[in-house]
C-alpha cells in the first residue's frame, strides 16, 4: 500500500505482535507513520510505513472479513521423529569407536611417544598412526598449534600439555 492511499480514521489490516489484526488509524505520528488502535484489545500502536497495511476491502466494510488466526504450533513429521528418536534410541560410541578431536589424538600421540613434539610432527604422527585426519583444511598445524596454546593458558596446570620450549609440545606427566 502506498502512503497517499492511507486515510486517517480509515480500518486495515497490520501485523501487531506477530498477529494480523484490525486497526483503525488515529493521527499521524510525530515521528512518521501513524498512531493506531488495536480494535481487538483497544490499544494504542504505532504503524511506522504504509507497508505494514493492508486494506480491509475496498468500501472499508469489515463485517465479512476477518484477520488471520493465530496458527497453532507446527507439529513434527512423522519422518523426523522417527530421526530424532532413532538417535536418541542409538546407543553411545564406545571411545574405540568415535573418532577423536585433533587435540585429544594430539595428546594420546605425546603420551605414546613421550618426546616433545611441534604441531607439524604431531599432524603427521596423528595421520599415520589413523587417529585423526585433516578435513581439508589449508593448515592443520596452526590450528592445533593454536588449541593447545589456548589450552595451556586455560587449563594451566590442568592442562594435558606443556610448553618445554618454543613451538614445541610434551604431554605432562
Amino acid at each position: 500500500m502506498k502512503k497517499e492511499n492511507v486515510k486517517l480514521g480509515g480500518k486495515y489490516f497490520a501485523n501487531v505482535s506477530g498477529r494480523r489484526v484490525i486497526v483503525q488509524l488515529d493521527s499521524e505520528n510525530r515521528h512518521g507513520g501513524w498512531t493506531a488502535t488495536n480494535l481487538s484489545t483497544g490499544k494504542q500502536v504505532r504503524i511506522k510505513t504504509a507497508a505494514r497495511l493492508t486494506p480491509t476491502s475496498a468500501k472499508g466494510d469489515t463485517s465479512n472479513e476477518t484477520p488471520d488466526e493465530p496458527q497453532a504450533p507446527k507439529t513434527q513429521t512423522p519422518a523426523k521423529a522417527k530421526k530424532k528418536s532413532a538417535k536418541a534410541e542409538s546407543p553411545s560410541a564406545s571411545s574405540a569407536e568415535k573418532k577423536l578431536s585433533a587435540v585429544a589424538a594430539a595428546a594420546r600421540v605425546l603420551v605414546e611417544s613421550g618426546q616433545p613434539m611441534n604441531a607439524k610432527q604431531l599432524i603427521e604422527a596423528m595421520t599415520q598412526k589413523g587417529y585423526w585426519t585433516s578435513p581439508g583444511g589449508k593448515t592443520p598445524e596452526a590450528t592445533l598449534y593454536a588449541a593447545i596454546a589456548r589450552e595451556i593458558k586455560t587449563k594451566g596446570d590442568q592442562s594435558r600439555f606443556t610448553n618445554p620450549e618454543r613451538g614445541m609440545f610434551a604431554a605432562r606427566v
